[in-house]
């Protein structure tokens, strides 16, 4: 089932915004290119968010240790994270970006619950 994560217009493109309102966070990009994408928030190496990453070549650094995870995904291609994020279906209905999150148990990192 899909919820309203945020409107278009809250997205800046190459930047990450954070949704708070399901556990554990998730974290909404758009892109240089226009796609819109979700992923959980929180770095599987160690509790950084996502959203504060930088955003490049459909990836996004976490400004922590730098790992980097695919958006489409979630795929990590940098160390020190060795698991991947989960990524959540996205779905544009006019200005509303609707996420559907996924059914798989998402991969925390060390002391950080759901």
């Amino acid at each position: 089932m899909s919820f309203r994560a945020c409107s278009l217009q809250d997205l800046t493109p190459g930047e990450g915004l954070r949704i708070d309102s399901v556990q554990p966070p998730i974290a909404v990009f758009l892109t240089e290119e226009g796609t819109v994408h979700a992923l959980d928030d929180t770095c599987t190496h160690q509790d950084a968010s996502l959203a504060a990453g930088w955003v490049e070549d459909c990836r996004v650094e976490c400004p922590l240790h730098e790992s980097t995870f695919s958006l489409e995904t979630g795929e990590v291609d940098q160390p020190p994270a060795k698991r991947r994020v989960r990524v959540h279906s996205v779905e544009i209905d006019g200005d509303d970006v609707l996420v559907e999150l996924s059914q798989d148990a998402p991969n925390l990192p060390p002391g950080v619950t759901a």
